[in-house]
């Protein structure tokens, strides 16, 4: 049995139990695996049952158990952020647990443990029973790094942002150029559309919110990370 805890605050750790936000039309499930404290998301549909996973990251026994529990045959489609290894270790475990077809961007796929059975590109739909999320192409911290959106029944956007958006800072770039093409990217496809109230919930780490992180743009432009 997996203890998923309430009231949620986003914070997780590795070995911490699961967390549950339960959003209209559907719930959130939040769990830490690894020693990199990925983060993995279990979102579902709270009117068909139907479920997405985000980032398999690792420890798959314990992504499988909550599943199982949380979830059993309602898996509709896996999703992975990116191409770095840490948040598709537990990846080809899972797919091979659950019978459910993958998806990745097509930039980052051919890096994957198995080819992805969708092909993602900016702006693509991915509908998961009542609940429809739209794949964002974010240039920098990989060149097919995803975020994913999904607007909830009362109209708040939940922001799954991969490694491309922290609190405190964007992910990582190795370059000045991948710097520039993610920040133009966020600002652009996140920042400009989205509102302050819209949550964001990172590949590590806290959750926050675009009106916490929006007035640190200026500054992550001027430090170049």
């Amino acid at each position: 049995m997996i203890t998923i805890d309430l009231p949620y605050t986003g914070h997780v750790s590795p070995g911490s139990n699961p967390q549950q936000r339960d959003i209209p039309g559907g719930r959130i499930v939040k769990m830490s695996v690894g020693g990199m404290d990925n983060n993995c998301y279990l979102v579902q549909c709270t009117a068909t049952g139907a479920a997405l996973l985000i980032d398999a990251a690792d420890e798959p026994d314990r992504i499988e158990a909550l599943i199982t529990q949380e979830a059993p045959g309602r898996i509709v489609l896996i999703v992975t952020t990116h191409l770095h290894r840490d948040h598709w270790l537990a990846l080809k475990d899972i797919a091979a647990a659950t019978g459910a077809p993958t998806a990745a961007h097509r930039l980052d796929a051919d890096a994957l443990p198995i080819r992805p059975d969708r092909l993602l590109d900016d702006g693509d739909l991915i509908d998961i029973g009542d609940l429809s999320f739209e794949a964002i192409h974010l240039r920098g911290h990989t060149p097919g790094s995803v975020a994913l959106a999904l607007i909830d029944d009362s109209g708040v956007a939940h922001l799954f942002t991969g490694d491309s958006l922290f609190p405190g800072g964007l992910g990582r770039t190795t370059n000045p150029n991948d710097f520039d093409s993610l920040f133009a990217d966020v600002t652009s496809k996140i920042f400009d559309r989205y509102p302050d109230d819209a949550f964001v919930y990172p590949g590590h780490g806290d959750d926050t919110t675009l009106g916490t992180e929006r007035p640190q743009l200026g500054e992550w432009r001027s430090r170049g990370w």
